[in-house]
Order: C-alpha cells, then structure tokens, then sequence
C-alpha cells in the first residue's frame, strides 16, 4: 500500500503543480475553482491508471518476462518528462479566462501520464480498486491544497513539485526493476 500511496502521490504533482498556477491567477469565486479543480484532476487522475491498466490486462500474458522493464521504461520516461517539463514555462500563465473545457483539458493532460503508470498497476500487492481510489483521492487533495497554495503564496512551488513528482516516479521505476532483477524468487 505504501508504494501505491508514494505513486499516488508522484502522479499527483503535475495536477498540483497546474492547480497553484491556477490558484495565483486570483479568479473570482475562488473557493468553488478549488473544488472544481480538485474534482475533475481526481477524477481523471483515478480513471486514467485504470485504463491504462485494463490495456496492460490484455497483453499480461506475453510481457510478464519483462514487465519490470516496461514498468522501469514508462514510469522512468514519465518521470524524466516531468522534470524535464518543471523547468519549462507553464500553460497556467497563458490562460486568461476559466472556462469549464479549459479545465477539462487541464484535467486530461495532467492525467495521461497516469494512464502509463496504470499498465504497471498489477506490480503492487493492492487490488487495482483500491489503487485508483487512492490516486484520485490523493490528487483531489493535492488539486485542491494546490489551489490555495497558489492563492495565497503565487507561482514559485509549482516546478518544484512537479520536479519532486518526476523524480519519485524515476525512483520508484528504479525499484521495481531491482527488485525483479536481484530478489525476485
């Protein structure tokens, strides 16, 4: 359960990381954009590992042999992807007006990275059930902390977690390879 909480929280850095750049740009209504924002990342954070990992389902049978480099390969590449991403500018700065389908498209793109990580769901002693509900409630609280972080302090965490987000999930790619490699049975 532990290492679902830690992906949990690694996947959920880019949804924090958009929701203090949206926190800082001060929109009327503010405490119903936190918990819009923090409804929809969830959501989408929790539904997305679950596809990913009903796709990983149907091939289960012909990667077992190696699914420890695919899981290292996808949460690796995701996690240098984010890192690599924290030190570009932020799509949050562009946006003026906060419509419901700009927010959507928010919510999408900072899920699909966990699409990928969900074909390495089955890796974890957790049921794959309880392994979303943790993601999406993980990032409905870190969406929503994320806005009110933004709102009261403006813009300078948000790279920072979403490069402490990259790394762990580099991390934990690392850790599943070792394991499989050197103490598997």
């Amino acid at each position: 359960m532990l290492e679902v909480l830690i992906l949990a929280v690694a996947l959920s850095m880019d949804a924090f990381a958009v929701s203090i750049g949206l926190g800082a740009k001060k929109y009327p209504n503010f405490p119903f954009l936190g918990v819009k924002v923090a409804v929809l990342f969830g959501f989408f954070q929790a539904l997305m590992p679950l596809v990913g990992y009903f796709a990983g389902v149907g091939v289960g049978d012909y990667i077992t042999a190696f699914d420890h480099w695919i899981a290292f390969v996808l949460l690796g590449g995701i996690g240098v992807k984010m890192m690599v991403e924290s030190r570009q500018e932020d799509m949050t700065e562009e946006i003026c007006t906060l419509s419901h389908k700009i927010l959507f498209t928010l919510a999408i793109a900072t899920s699909i990275d966990a699409m990928a990580a969900g074909f390495t769901l089955n890796l974890f002693n957790l049921s794959v059930g309880m392994s979303v509900v943790l993601i999406g409630v993980v990032t409905f609280i870190f969406s929503y902390v994320g806005v009110l972080v933004g709102q009261r302090s403006g813009v300078w965490l948000e790279s920072k977690a979403e490069f402490f987000g990259g790394l762990v999930l580099v991390l934990i790619g690392i850790k599943i390879l070792l394991e499989h490699l050197f103490f598997e049975t």
